[in-house]
C-alpha cells in the first residue's frame, strides 16, 4: 500500500470539501445526517481554523476530525450534540474558553488499516497543549452496542470494552489513545441507531495545562529517537523477519517516537537460505529482498507514524552489489543512501563495490544524514552534510569484535563534536552459527553529542546495555545545537579556516566546495542547493 502513497496531516481547507464529502459518506453510509454541508464547514473554517485538521493520501482527503472551543462550565456533563454545536450553527464556539471539544472524527474505510485516526488524535493533543486548554472532550458514539443492548446495560458494556472482552470500533480506539469514560450519555446523537443514541462523554487531560503557553506555530525542536538493538536469530522466512521488523516499529512508535533506526545488515538470518552458495553469490541471492522490505518499512512508517531508517541491505546496481539503506518518511516518501567506503573483508567475502552518493535529507525533524557503519570513520562525509545543515546523523553498523565497535563508537564521537550535530549509532547483538561470514556480533547502540556545558560532560546522551537485544528511546533538543554553534565555548564549524583549506566534493548530489555556501552568500550570490545548482 506504501507505494507512490504521498500522506500529508494538515489544515482543513474549503477547497477540500468534495473529497471531504465522499469520504464522509463512506464512513457513515448509514447516518446521512451525520454529513456535514457546505455551509457547515464554511463556518467552522471562519471560527476555528486552527482546529479543523484533515490527512491527505495524495491530496485527497481521507480522514479528518473536527473541533472547537467552549466554555465548558456552560454545558457542564449534561449535554447533548445539538446542544454543543449550538444546533449545529457552531454558535457555542469560543476562543476564550478552557475545552477543546471533538465534534467529530472520521476516516475513509479503505484507509483504516493507516492508523490515520491516531494521526488526527496526536494532533489535537498538540493543539490542546499549544493553546493552553484544559483537556480535550467529546461525545464518542458506541456503534457495537446495539449487538449486545438485550444482554448488556451501556455502564456494562463500556467495562467489557474497556477490559477488551468486546471491541468497539470507536470507544477502544478512544481508550487505547489515553481518553478515559466520565458517564454515560442518554440521547446524545439523533438518529444513531447503533449506539441506540447513547454515548460516552470521554476527557483527555492536558497536563501541561496552566503552565507557560507555547509560541503558537513553532515547531518542536525536541526529536525523541529509538533506535533497535537487534538480536541475530535464525528466521523461518521473510515474513518471520517482516513480523520481528513490525514488533521493534511498533515497540518505537508506542513511545511517540520521531526515528526508528536499524542495524547494518539486518536482514542477514535470511542468508542461511543460500548456505548452498559461496559467499559473493549469496549475498546477491539475499538482494533480491531489497525492494520488498523497502516497501514494507514504507508500510510501516505510515501505519506507525514514525520516520525510518532502515540500516542497511544488499541492493544489485546494474552488475554491481552495492551496500544500501532508505529513509522511509511517515507521510510516505522514501529516499536512499549508500555505503560509500567498502571494508577489505566485503569486498574479500563479498565483492562490494562503493556508492557515489552523500545525501542530506529533509525530514518533518530537520535535516539527517545516513553513514553505515565504516563511512563514519571518514570525517569528510559528516563535515559535507554538516555543512548542508545536517543536524542529526543516523550510523547503522555490523561489527563483530569490540576493537571493531570501538572505532564506530570514537569516530562517531568525534563526528559529533566536530560536526555540532547528535549521532545515533546502532548495531546487532547475538550470533548466527549457520551463516558463513556472519557468525558473531557485538553492539553497544547510543546516541552522541558534542561536548559543551549544555550537554553531557562525556558526550553521551544514553547507551544500551552492550550484546543485549533492546530498543533505546532518546530526546535530543536541536534548539542546543544552534545555541552552541552561536555561543558555544568552542565552534568548531565557525572557526575553521576556509582562507587556508576546503573540503571537495567530485561527485554525487552534494558536489560543491565544502565552504562553498559561505563564498557564495560573503559575495551575494545564490546559495547551492543539494544538486549543485544555483537557486533562486
Amino acid at each position: 500500500m506504501g507505494k507512490n502513497m504521498r500522506i500529508r496531516l494538515r489544515n482543513l481547507k474549503f477547497e477540500d470539501y468534495i473529497s471531504l464529502r465522499e469520504s464522509m459518506m463512506k464512513a457513515y453510509p448509514d447516518m446521512e445526517n451525520a454529513i456535514w454541508r457546505e455551509d457547515h464547514i464554511r463556518r467552522l473554517l471562519e471560527l476555528f481554523p486552527e482546529g479543523q485538521l484533515c490527512v491527505t493520501v495524495n491530496g485527497r482527503v481521507v480522514a479528518a476530525a473536527l473541533s472547537i472551543i467552549v466554555d465548558y462550565d456552560l454545558f457542564g456533563d449534561e449535554h447533548n450534540y445539538r446542544q454543543i454545536t449550538g444546533n449545529y450553527t457552531f454558535s457555542t464556539h469560543d476562543a476564550e474558553g478552557d475545552v477543546l471539544y471533538g465534534i467529530d472524527v472520521f476516516v475513509h474505510p479503505e484507509y483504516r488499516g493507516l492508523r490515520l485516526g491516531r494521526r488526527l488524535y496526536e494532533a489535537r493533543k498538540e493543539l490542546c497543549e499549544r493553546l493552553n486548554l484544559k483537556s480535550i472532550v467529546a461525545g464518542g458514539r458506541i456503534p457495537n452496542y446495539a449487538k449486545y443492548a438485550d444482554k448488556l446495560k451501556p455502564r456494562e458494556y463500556i467495562e467489557k470494552v474497556r477490559l477488551k472482552e468486546i471491541y468497539d470500533p470507536t470507544l477502544s480506539f478512544q481508550l487505547s489513545n489515553d481518553f478515559h469514560v466520565l458517564k454515560v450519555m442518554r440521547g446524545y446523537l439523533e438518529g444513531d441507531t447503533s449506539s441506540l443514541e447513547y454515548a460516552t462523554l470521554i476527557e483527555w487531560n492536558n497536563i501541561y495545562y496552566d503552565q507557560r503557553p507555547k509560541i503558537a506555530g513553532r515547531a518542536n525542536d525536541v526529536v525523541r529517537l529509538g533506535l533497535v538493538q537487534w538480536q541475530m536469530r535464525p528466521f523461518r522466512g521473510l515474513q518471520s523477519l517482516y513480523d520481528q521488523v513490525e514488533f521493534f516499529v511498533d515497540a518505537v512508535s508506542s513511545y511517540k517516537a520521531d526515528f526508528c533506526l536499524f542495524p547494518e545488515l539486518f536482514n542477514a538470518p535470511l542468508l542461511a537460505e543460500f548456505n548452498d552458495q559461496d559467499e559473493a553469490r549469496a549475498m546477491r541471492s539475499l538482494a533480491k529482498y531489497t525492494e520488498r522490505l523497502r516497501d514494507k518499512f514504507v508500510d510501516f512508517a505510515i501505519s506507525y507514524n514514525v520516520n525510518i531508517i532502515t540500516g542497511s541491505m544488499p541492493w544489485i546496481d546494474g552488475d554491481h552489489l552495492k551496500n544500501v539503506g532508505y529513509l522511509c518518511r511517515r507521510d510516505g516518501t522514501w529516499e536512499k543512501f549508500e555505503k560509500v567506503h567498502i571494508t577489505p573483508n566485503e569486498v574479500q567475502y563479498w565483492g562490494m563495490l562503493g556508492g557515489d552518493e552523500v545525501r542530506v535529507f529533509d525530514t518533518d525533524c530537520g535535516k539527517v544524514g545516513a553513514l553505515i557503519c565504516y563511512d563514519v570513520e571518514f570525517p569528510e562525509l559528516a563535515r559535507l552534510m554538516a555543512l548542508q545543515g545536517m543536524q542529526i546523523l543516523f550510523v547503522p553498523f555490523l561489527t563483530d569484535t569490540q576493537n571493531g565497535y570501538m572505532r564506530v563508537r570514537r569516530c562517531a564521537q568525534a563526528r559529533a563534536i566536530e560536526n555540532e550535530c547528535y549521532v545515533a549509532i546502532a548495531g546487532s547483538v547475538g550470533n548466527l552459527p549457520k551463516v558463513e561470514n556472519m557468525d558473531i556480533q557485538f553492539a553497544q547502540s547510543a546516541v552522541f553529542t558534542p561536548s559543551d556545558f549544555a550537554f553531557p560532560t562525556n558526550g553521551v546522551k544514553s547507551e544500551a546495555t552492550p550484546n543485549t537485544e533492546m530498543t533505546l528511546i532518546v530526546d535530543v533538543d536541536r534548539d542546543l545545537l544552534k545555541e552552541l554553534n552561536a555561543h558555544g565555548a568552542v565552534r568548531n564549524l565557525r572557526d575553521r579556516r576556509t582562507d587556508l583549506y576546503g573540503l571537495e566534493l567530485r561527485k554525487g548530489p552534494l558536489k560543491e566546495r565544502g565552504n562553498g555556501q559561505r563564498k557564495r552568500k560573503e559575495k551575494g550570490q545564490a546559495p547551492m542547493s543539494r544538486s549543485g545548482r544555483s537557486t533562486g
